[in-house]
């Protein structure tokens, strides 16, 4: 695997992080926040193909398909989340209305790095240093998730009412990338 390669992967697994990201940055992006979801979101994704790396002898062939199931349904459920607050007018209860929190922050960072998982196991069957590998993912996706909410909040502030409907813009992406990974 090139190095070439190897940064496509990384910038390939990093969409779905860019993406939320983005959607979350329209709502807010303080620094701690920026802090709190680069950091997430570049630890599952180095992790998960170190994961998936080791146990994808066993564990992947025994679930098959039902990992993207699985993305599926912590997506949906947090979009889910996201549209109900938007509709009611609450904040998420125990977060403050903050996603890089909590429950939330764990379900968005284990939900865009499902497929890094996945990856993981291609990787076990390669000749390549999966240690540098998975570093390699971890910086491009916590890079591309700081660049999305950047650009969430400069979106924001150019169109202020947008952040009004952050909520729903959210719940939207993650929607679409839910049925992305099952279709």
């Amino acid at each position: 695997m090139t190095g070439l390669e190897i940064l496509l992967l990384a910038f390939a697994l990093g969409i779905d992080a860019f993406s939320v990201a983005l959607a979350l940055g329209i709502k807010s992006a303080t620094p701690r926040q920026l802090f709190r979801l680069s950091w997430h979101f570049g630890l599952f994704q180095f992790l998960m193909p170190l994961v998936g790396w080791r146990l994808g002898r066993s564990l992947i062939p025994l679930l098959g398909s039902a990992s993207n199931w699985v993305s599926f349904a912590l997506l949906l459920a947090v979009g889910t989340k996201m549209l109900a607050g938007e509709l009611k007018g609450e904040p998420v209860h125990g977060t403050d209305g903050d996603r890089t929190k909590g429950w939330s922050l764990v379900s968005l960072s284990l939900a865009t790095s499902i497929d890094a998982l996945a990856a993981g196991v291609s990787l076990g069957m390669l000749a390549v240093p999966v240690l540098n590998v998975c570093v390699i993912i971890g910086v491009v996706a916590s890079a591309m998730t700081l660049a999305g909410m950047l650009l969430g909040r400069s979106l924001s502030s150019a169109l202020p009412w947008l952040e009004k409907r952050g909520e729903l813009l959210g719940a939207l992406i993650l929607y679409a990338i839910a049925l992305k990974i099952i279709l």
